[in-house]
């Protein structure tokens, strides 16, 4: 295949065959939205969307020293990482982190799931798999470790909603026994997925899966991995499944959405190539609870250390779902007219609205009777200084100005984190 040859999912032909909007993304064909974004952004909120998450990428890491390997590479201290900090990464659990070059700027973003001491998964992004596995082998001399790139041998795809465990339920072998004892960053399954079926979850058609209690939208759900020649097949039995409880079939504009209202970044765009510092994602950093070090050394650690001033990222929400335009023009200012930085990310996430002096979201269990939601731009925007308290700042393109204000959280009530008791009952 040529360099420049867009790659398709296993699902290509289905996105296609329901008329679904497509277009380039990390090399990758990829639908955008089949017949509304707003639809599709709603319906994970309310009920339950299906992601084709088949462009993601997964590096394996397998022996003895794999996990010294991680340790060196990855910024979160595997062995202070669950549980605030308290315990460390054990067999079944997964941890959200960042890879950094020397000079503490982010390669990529990755989610790693220890199968064992000595075997993990890492996910990373579309067409990340070759080069983190080529910063992992630069760092291994000395480690007996091996890198396998797994790109475009896994299907995946991403249940998302307050529905997904009960459409789940529908397609698993054995529902009680998975969906028991699944907290938040967990997962059942083994990987490779082919290699000790015996074991392995399986789904009603004896397809075998890994399941992961994750995904990328703020939201209550799960992660799919199955094999590649089954992704089509496992696709329409989800959907077939979830028709009662209206499950839509979303794409890439509504996970962009969903994920900014969560406050989660995109790699490359909300991070990459600048310190990794200040941010709403400091949590990735394995920062020592006795002083203001970290408790490890890694990659990129040194250079972080030794920095007096870097960027400062804040995430922010505006007044009505006017968005401004992300290109050259686009500039962010304090209400004195100060240049303050640039512009991330700037959506519209379709589910909130201010009533009064509050933002509710459509799945708030609380919202008045009357809350009909408009939607909010939101995102998130990178500054040369610190702002006050109470500072806003002005969004603006070759069109128009917007005010918006910084803030902490920006969609009320996500349900990514609750009970899985509490979401099959629901």
């Amino acid at each position: 295949m040529a360099e420049h040859e867009t790659k398709a999912t296993p699902l290509h032909e289905w996105h296609t065959r329901h008329a679904a909007s497509m277009a380039p993304f990390s090399g990758y064909d990829m639908p955008l939205w089949y017949a509304s974004v707003k639809e599709e952004h709603l319906a994970v909120l309310t009920r339950a969307g299906l992601f084709d998450t088949s462009h993601m990428a997964m590096v394996e890491i397998s022996g003895p020293d794999a996990r010294p390997l991680l340790q060196l590479c990855f910024s979160r201290n595997l062995e202070k990482c669950l549980q605030h900090g308290q315990t460390p990464l054990f067999s079944g659990r997964s941890v959200y982190g960042v890879f950094l070059d020397s000079r503490g700027h982010v390669i990529d973003d990755a989610i790693i799931s220890q199968a064992s001491p000595t075997h993990y998964l890492v996910v990373v992004n579309a067409g990340m798999g070759a080069e983190i596995a080529d910063h992992l082998r630069s760092h291994a001399s000395g480690y007996d470790a091996d890198l396998t790139d797994l790109t475009d041998s896994l299907g995946k795809m991403d249940l998302q909603g307050p529905k997904a465990g009960l459409i789940l339920r529908h397609v698993l072998e054995d529902p009680n026994n998975v969906l028991s004892d699944l907290p938040y960053f967990s997962f059942k399954g083994n990987f490779p997925l082919e290699t000790d079926l015996s074991s392995s979850i399986r789904l009603r058609d004896g397809t075998p899966l890994l399941l992961s209690r994750s995904g990328y939208t703020g939201e209550f759900g799960f992660e799919l991995f199955v094999p590649p020649h089954r992704l089509q097949a496992t696709w329409q039995d989800i959907l077939e499944a979830g028709r009662e409880y209206g499950l839509s079939p979303c794409g890439l504009a509504a996970r962009d959405s969903l994920r900014t209202g969560a406050v989660l970044p995109l790699s490359h765009q909300d991070i990459g190539d600048w310190p990794f510092l200040n941010t709403p994602w400091d949590f990735a950093l394995p920062w020592s609870e006795t002083d203001h070090g970290f408790s490890k050394a890694f990659v990129g650690g040194e250079a972080l250390s030794r920095m007096e001033t870097a960027p400062v990222t804040y995430p922010f929400v505006g007044l009505d779902p006017r968005k401004i335009q992300m290109d050259e023009s686009t500039r962010v200012s304090a209400e004195s007219g100060e240049e303050l930085g640039s512009v991330l990310t700037c959506t519209t996430d379709m589910g909130i609205s201010w009533y009064g002096d509050r933002i509710f979201s459509i799945a708030s269990p609380d919202k008045p009777e009357d809350f009909k939601p408009k939607g909010l731009c939101c995102g998130f925007v990178r500054l040369n200084r610190a702002l006050a308290d109470n500072e806003t700042l002005l969004l603006k393109d070759a069109r128009r100005s917007i005010r918006v204000y910084p803030t902490r959280t920006i969609r009320p009530d996500r349900t990514a984190k609750k009970a899985l008791s509490r979401m099959l009952r629901e």
